[in-house]
């Protein structure tokens, strides 16, 4: 674990590696799953969505190693899958009375459920749960192929003390079932076996005991390596250059997604992403560091950025016919329609297994 200080990222020697050294650097794979997230967000096409959770369901299965799989969560992803689509159209159904095609009628005097329940209710509530799956695979791809650490040092400059504290968190529960286990493993050797409820007293005061001792260490370890240290004078243009760009970028989407006022949302945008950069930038000038093994850009890297980048761009400008992202299937269910085009680009999110194909 890094666990970033003043000046400095400084390696815990007890960290141990729980994910495999993979090929594809950090940041490319935080531009694939970003692409992920936007397609998931825009679209309710089920040909997109379709397209995007086979790809990522793909990926998974072939930039994954098994440990990594085995770890990543204790419900296999079909049947997570089933459950949140059959979960969402049910509750969909059961709760927006509209549509056509009526499959029954519930007596109205039933509070919430009572009306007709519909096929369109039905559909749309299975494409919303299609979106979260496809949410589901890529941070699934993302958590087995990635380690902790290296998506700690993604968290910019400025932003040290959170880091600090994310580093904290993510490690306190595998340090604390770690230590669980060795106190049972301990106690089972002097004969104590857990038969009720007060037999779990021998393993509580040794737990308490070691995680206090751990967290004074942690403190000291902190302060000795300046974490509290002085104060430097405070520099409140970081603060109004991010607050100004977070303000523009709403102010962009807004337009773009309510007003409908495209050029201007545009600018609103990228000027919100300009000046939200400069402030981080210039916050993160203040707590320089140093990093004990960088990751490094290689041509596999920019390909799958890239790749990842003009399905961003397909999704998000107005390219190409935007209107097929936009699937609504009230008030009678129609076909959806199909721009090849973002089909083609949906394909980049390929980009990752290709890689790791081409490699091997």
């Amino acid at each position: 674990m890094d666990i970033p200080m003043k000046g400095a990222w400084v390696q815990d020697a007890s960290r141990t590696a729980s994910h495999p050294r993979h090929s594809i650097q950090s940041m490319a794979w935080m531009a694939w799953i970003a692409a992920i997230v936007v397609i998931a967000t825009l679209t309710r096409n089920p040909w997109y969505l379709g397209t995007m959770i086979a790809i990522a369901a793909f990926v998974r299965r072939r930039c994954a190693s098994p440990s990594g799989l085995s770890h990543a969560t204790m419900l296999s992803p079909v049947r997570f899958s089933l459950l949140v689509m059959t979960t969402a159209a049910l509750l969909n159904m059961a709760m927006v009375h509209v549509g056509v095609t009526v499959l029954f009628t519930l007596p109205a005097w039933i509070p919430l459920l009572g009306g007709a329940w519909t096929l369109e209710a039905l559909v749309y509530g299975a494409l919303n749960g299609a979106a979260l799956v496809g949410l589901f695979l890529g941070f699934s791809v993302l958590n087995c192929v990635t380690s902790t650490r290296s998506l700690l040092r993604l968290i910019p400059r400025a932003f040290y003390p959170v880091a600090v504290v994310t580093s904290i968190a993510v490690s306190f529960i595998p340090t604390t079932l770690q230590q669980i286990e060795q106190i049972r493993e301990a106690q089972a050797v002097r004969g104590h076996r857990l038969r009720g409820v007060r037999s779990w007293l021998p393993l509580m005061i040794p737990l308490l005991e070691g995680s206090m001792e751990r967290a004074l260490q942690l403190a000291e370890a902190m302060t000795a390596r300046g974490f509290a240290g002085s104060v430097e004078p405070r520099d409140r243009w970081p603060q109004v250059l991010t607050l100004t760009g977070f303000g523009s970028l709403v102010a962009g989407w807004l337009l773009q997604m309510v007003w409908r006022q495209q050029g201007m949302g545009a600018a609103l945008l990228a000027l919100g992403a300009l000046l939200m950069l400069t402030g981080l930038r210039r916050a993160g000038r203040r707590h320089p560091h140093t990093v004990y093994r960088p990751e490094r850009w290689r041509t596999h890297d920019w390909v799958v950025a890239s790749a990842a980048g003009l399905t961003l761009l397909a999704y998000s400008l107005p390219l190409f016919e935007r209107a097929t992202l936009f699937y609504y299937p009230y008030p009678m269910l129609t076909w959806p329609a199909f721009d090849w085009r973002i089909g083609l680009a949906t394909l980049g999110l390929l980009a990752p297994a290709l890689v790791e194909t081409e490699r091997q």
